[in-house]
């Protein structure tokens, strides 16, 4: 027999009769006209099939091996459509919000400056595309708008954030891979997490800057390749874009275009570099990035990296200044208890673009959270960092920074749902307090949307 996808007229015929499929006989022609009835050159159609459940869902969401939340499991990332016909060809699509509602005390060295701010703003809003083209070629992108609303920033604009053509085992083997474009360089364990999937979505300021350091937003154009060994042994290096101008900043905060005199960056080399990151011990693999476990399993992992962009050349110093930075990280987690912490080494750091003295900078960040699974997926958290913004300073100067944060996130549906409370505290040196810097205090309600 001849099969067909149920057409318009067959549904309408079968509700008509109000039978079902199996009870209903259809008829179709050399001109492919449906009927009926039989007749001379008509043949039947098999339409059994098409009420059938499919035999593969060609729709994905929910995350079979996540817990069972409040509201149910959380889901993947983004929602995925299999082509039917070619099921190594796919289409993702998915959103995120991430709303923030605060109240921030920000403390002067100069009192008259003194002031309290009650802020509500989005943090993160994105649609986030991807496409399979075959079982080796994909591509992600995302269109994205930061901190709409944000004090006095208004609506804020919309801009490509990841866009890049992953290439995944072409040699068959989970050791050589490749991502073009707009994708992360590992310069950060909770940088190259998304955010959605970090404890608490505002990071380390120290970790902020090692995303700028070397390439815009650690994403600027770049090659890369990357890979692991059984799980055991993860692997990255990559060559593109270097730093952006908008986002170098001397030791004290300021940018290299917002100074006085018209400053900026003229020429430079591309950015190199790499990180290595191992998990030795067995049933211990980091599978995934991420801050967030939920309670389930366990793993260990430490890593370092070296990246650097040289030859940076700007009228506001003399000569060429080189971008070098160092990190390295440990994490682990079991059920429900995860901890990790980093350390950050800067060279080349510009002290103040009015001297244009150049040093070193260095800092740290540790972070815990504890699950609490049998209260609905409550989750404490505590964080601590340092940072000593240029470890070359003078006697008496004081470029020290310290950020403690304590919180309380409820996880609903995982990371596709989720709120929480938290307070942070962040003070500034003498030094930087006399550059304009303010010590803050703040009290936040953070809310996430994500699938």
């Amino acid at each position: 027999m001849k099969r067909i996808a149920l057409s318009a007229l067959a549904a309408v015929t079968i509700a008509t009769v109000g039978a079902s499929a199996s009870d209903v006989k259809l008829y179709s022609d050399a001109n492919g006209q449906v009927f009926t009835t039989a007749g001379e050159g008509r043949v039947a159609l098999e339409l059994a099939d098409a009420f059938a459940p499919s035999k593969k869902s060609n729709i994905t969401i929910v995350d079979k091996n996540s817990p069972e939340f409040i509201l149910g499991k959380q889901t993947h990332i983004n929602m995925k459509f299999v082509a039917e016909d070619n099921p190594e060809m796919w289409l993702k699509a998915g959103v995120r919000i991430q709303g923030t509602f605060e109240t921030k005390e920000k403390d002067y060295l100069d009192n008259t400056k003194d002031v309290n701010i009650n802020d509500a703003y989005l943090r993160r809003v994105r649609f986030e595309v991807g496409a399979g083209f075959n079982k080796w070629t994909s591509f992600t992108m995302d269109v994205r708008n930061d901190k709409a609303n944000y004090e006095q920033a208004g609506e804020g604009t919309f801009n490509v954030g990841d866009a890049y053509v992953q290439i995944k085992k072409p040699f068959d083997t989970s050791l050589v891979n490749f991502k073009l474009f707009r994708a992360k360089i590992d310069v950060s364990r909770t940088e190259t997490s998304k955010s959605a999937y970090t404890v608490h979505y505002d990071r380390p300021h120290v970790a902020d800057e090692a995303a700028q350091y070397i390439t815009h937003n650690r994403r600027g154009t770049n090659a890369q390749m990357f890979g692991d060994w059984e799980k055991k042994v993860h692997y990255q290096v990559a060559v593109g874009d270097g730093v952006q101008e908008g986002s170098m900043v001397d030791a004290t905060g300021k940018k290299i275009t917002d100074i006085t005199v018209n400053k900026k960056v003229g020429s430079q080399d591309f950015f190199y570099g790499g990180k290595v990151k191992l998990s030795p011990f067995e049933g211990w693999e980091e599978k995934v990035v991420t801050e967030t476990y939920f309670g389930q399993g366990q793993h260990f992992t430490v890593g370092a990296a070296y990246w650097k962009t040289g030859n940076i050349r700007t009228n506001a110093l003399a000569g060429t200044l080189d971008h070098e930075l160092m990190n390295l990280e440990i994490s682990a987690h079991y059920k429900a208890l995860s901890v990790s912490a980093e350390y950050f080494a800067f060279n080349g750091v510009v002290k103040d673009w009015a001297t244009a003295e150049t040093g070193k900078s260095d800092g740290w960040y540790a972070l815990a959270e504890y699950v609490l699974t049998d209260l609905g997926y409550v989750a404490p958290f505590v964080r601590y960092e340092s940072w000593d913004k240029y470890k070359d300073a003078a006697a008496g100067e004081d470029y020290d920074f310290t950020s403690t944060v304590a919180g309380v996130n409820w996880y609903l549906m995982g990371n596709s749902i989720k709120a929480g409370l938290s307070m942070q505290q962040d003070e500034y040196g003498e030094t930087l307090r006399a550059a304009g810097k303010a010590d803050e205090t703040r009290f936040k309600v953070t809310t996430q949307f994500f699938f």
